[in-house]
């Protein structure tokens, strides 16, 4: 179904785009805006249509997408009663048809490429302007694509939207809470699992309990404590890499914005993927209001806690509110009458996470195996004992023994073999 220069007429285009009924938001990306006013304004204000034309050949290069790829890739992260509603399966035979309508319309939009507008323009404009066709061949393989009537694809647009999600947590595979919203990370660390060694049960109980998670059965909410360097960080972010293709999503939410996990929590609620709240480096002050939210979530509430999230919190510390000598009690006029019950409740915070993993500092052996395993995984072949002998020396000049300080160590070691 492709356009034909002299039968495409812009002005029946857009009173289509304005009946759309489900997939109305998808007109509000800047593209798509800037193509609304080449339609409309390409009979009667020549200049105003061209240079809407280019904001459109602009957005597509910053994007570096093809005109095709960006209205499907547009189709397959919005979230509207739709695709929500697929993925609890809540959909009746009005929304449907309503699908049907609007899919025929965005293929017409679909077809409407830049090069077809090119020519249309071309054509039309009697004065030059110098207009240049976008061309992008780095087609994305999709149903849509291959679809000859994307009316009659509504069973395969089912499916993906039960597989990938919608919105932000389709696009990104990892997020932070910033700002009061969620905000995508476009380029996560990207650990591998098999970087980690020297601490390898607490690495196949964290994973397990991912699986657990994966599987849709229930997970443990877990905390990562011991000394610092010691990798509980990179292990949490190495599951991501490992499981984003199962549906693996990772949220970060620095602890001074811990008073919004309810709300984080909610907004996770009924998605197909799965989450893993990231807390790193977990502590409290003695009355901390965020102590109170993160209890809630952790305790539950009467609101039920959703199965497909879990939190994953790292700390040096393992009880994770400071208790001072002042704090315990003593019988003086004025104190608190059950004053070790509001100590035990200090102490006995971590015990809230499901599974406490513990991560003891490196002596010198596990050092060195982590050294050589790292330095197996970038293929450096230095003479094992000249490579122990730098590593140790680096340790003792720099911060200690740890799984940190050796992948500092390979790092530096690659940099000042590849100068040589």
């Amino acid at each position: 179904m492709k356009y034909e220069i002299l039968s495409l007429n812009f002005i029946d285009l857009d009173n289509d785009l304005g009946s759309l009924l489900i997939y109305q938001d998808i007109l509000e990306s800047e593209i798509l805006q800037a193509f609304q006013i080449l339609i409309r304004t390409a009979n009667q204000d020549e200049k105003k249509a061209v240079k809407a034309y280019g904001k459109i050949f602009k957005g597509l290069a910053e994007l570096n997408s093809s005109w095709q790829d960006f209205i499907i890739e547009e189709i397959l992260i919005q979230e509207n009663p739709f695709s929500m509603g697929v993925q609890n399966k809540r959909v009746n035979n009005s929304l449907l048809a309503a699908v049907e309508q609007d899919l025929e319309i965005l293929q017409k939009l679909y077809n409407c490429t830049p090069e077809v507008i090119v020519n249309k323009l071309t054509n039309q404009y009697k004065q030059g302007f110098n207009l240049i066709p976008w061309l992008q061949d780095n087609r994305k393989e999709n149903f849509l694509h291959s679809s000859e009537k994307w009316s009659e694809s509504i069973e395969d647009l089912i499916q993906h939207y039960r597989q990938k999600g919608t919105g932000i947590f389709a696009r990104y595979n990892a997020l932070k809470w910033q700002n009061s919203g969620l905000v995508g990370i476009s380029y996560p660390d990207d650990i591998q699992l098999e970087e980690i060694v020297g601490y390898e049960e607490q690495k196949e109980i964290l994973i397990n309990n991912t699986e657990r998670l994966l599987s849709g059965y229930q997970a443990l909410n877990v905390l990562l404590y011991g000394s610092r360097g010691s990798g509980k960080s990179s292990l949490v972010k190495g599951l991501l890499r490992k499981y984003r293709e199962r549906g693996l999503r990772l949220i970060e939410v620095a602890k001074e914005e811990l008073q919004n996990l309810p709300q984080i929590v909610d907004r996770l609620r009924n998605r197909v993927q799965k989450f893993i709240i990231f807390v790193d480096d977990l502590s409290f002050e003695e009355d901390d209001e965020k102590f109170k939210n993160l209890k809630v979530v952790l305790e539950g509430s009467v609101t039920s806690k959703p199965d497909n999230v879990v939190i994953y919190a790292t700390s040096n510390r393992r009880h994770l509110i400071r208790e001072y000598f002042n704090d315990r009690p003593s019988p003086s006029q004025g104190d608190e009458v059950h004053a070790w019950d509001t100590v035990q409740e200090k102490l006995s915070f971590s015990d809230r996470f499901g599974l406490t993993l513990t991560f003891e500092p490196a002596n010198q052996d596990k050092y060195l195996e982590i050294v050589h395993h790292l330095a197996s995984l970038e293929g450096i072949s230095l003479e094992r004992e000249d490579l122990e002998f730098r590593a140790k020396q680096w340790a003792t000049r720099h911060n200690g023994r740890s799984g940190r300080t050796a992948r500092q160590f390979i790092d530096f070691l690659i940099g000042e073999l590849n100068c040589q």
